[in-house]
């Protein structure tokens, strides 16, 4: 596989309470099998569609005091995991975990924006990110929700070199990052009046499937919550989901598409 180009997503995994449940839960909804939990890696186990990785779950490090709210981190490539966390820290973003090797598989960080928007980088060793995308129960798309988009555009642009197109007259401050080529994530400023405050700026991340409608109706029979939709659009037809454990993700059925995509400049 070719490396993917810096600020391309790669990777994404979650931390939940109950990792066992996690795995019942997106089996059923998005037809995800299970590795062999790593113990050396504190039990990290790599989610699989068809065979192919899409994703990972790991129980929370033993002796926390609380555990951290589940939610879905997203990783972006990183030629230079070190250096891009130079990069980080010059534009006004915060270090969560200092760049680390691990094992032969990469090398990753977390990191915070300046609006408070998590996220990690993968730099690949023999683990090169997803194995499958865009097609159903994989990755497809990932959007960053903020309450600061001037701070969060002025960030990932500085470190990851992106392009920016703004959406036109859809009523909404919603832009798309690219590396020159196709769109590689969204951009959405969040509404206080849609968000309450409790409610920090996040990564949203898209998991395609075959029919969003079945796929919430999934998710509600094992215990998750439906947030917004489902809802037609240009993209596809989706959804905003919540699991059982309280982690946000969404739900796009990338063939049934309606309307006109809107314009960009």
């Amino acid at each position: 596989m070719a490396a993917r180009p810096e600020g391309t997503p790669v990777w994404t995994d979650a931390m939940f309470t109950d990792s066992e449940g996690a795995k019942t839960f997106y089996d059923d909804v998005l037809g995800w099998t299970f590795g062999e939990a790593s113990t050396e890696f504190g039990n990290y186990t790599q989610a699989y569609r068809n065979g192919k990785a899409v994703a990972a779950v790991v129980p929370p490090m033993p002796g926390g005091d609380t555990p951290p709210q589940s939610a879905w981190c997203l990783y972006l490539a990183s030629d230079d995991v070190a250096a891009t966390a130079e990069k980080i820290r010059a534009a006004g973003g915060t270090l969560l975990t200092e760049p680390m090797k691990v094992g032969d598989f990469g090398s990753m960080c977390i990191a915070r924006d300046p609006a408070g928007v998590v996220f990690g980088l993968w730099q690949a060793g023999i683990h090169e990110g997803f194995e499958l995308e865009g097609e159903s129960g994989s990755f497809v798309w990932a959007e960053i929700f903020t309450r600061e988009p001037e701070k969060t555009d002025a960030f990932f642009t500085e470190v990851f070199g992106y392009r920016t197109k703004k959406m036109v007259g859809e009523g909404m401050d919603y832009k798309v990052f690219d590396l020159g080529a196709d769109p590689v994530l969204g951009r959405m400023r969040m509404p206080p009046e849609d968000f309450p405050p409790e409610i920090p700026s996040y990564i949203q991340v898209y998991f395609a499937v075959d029919n969003c409608d079945l796929a919430v109706a999934a998710a509600e029979r094992a215990g998750g919550r439906k947030v917004f939709g489902p809802q037609d659009s240009p993209f596809g037809r989706f959804a905003a989901l919540l699991d059982p454990q309280g982690a946000p993700f969404a739900v796009i059925d990338v063939r049934t598409r309606v309307g006109e995509p809107p314009t960009m400049e």
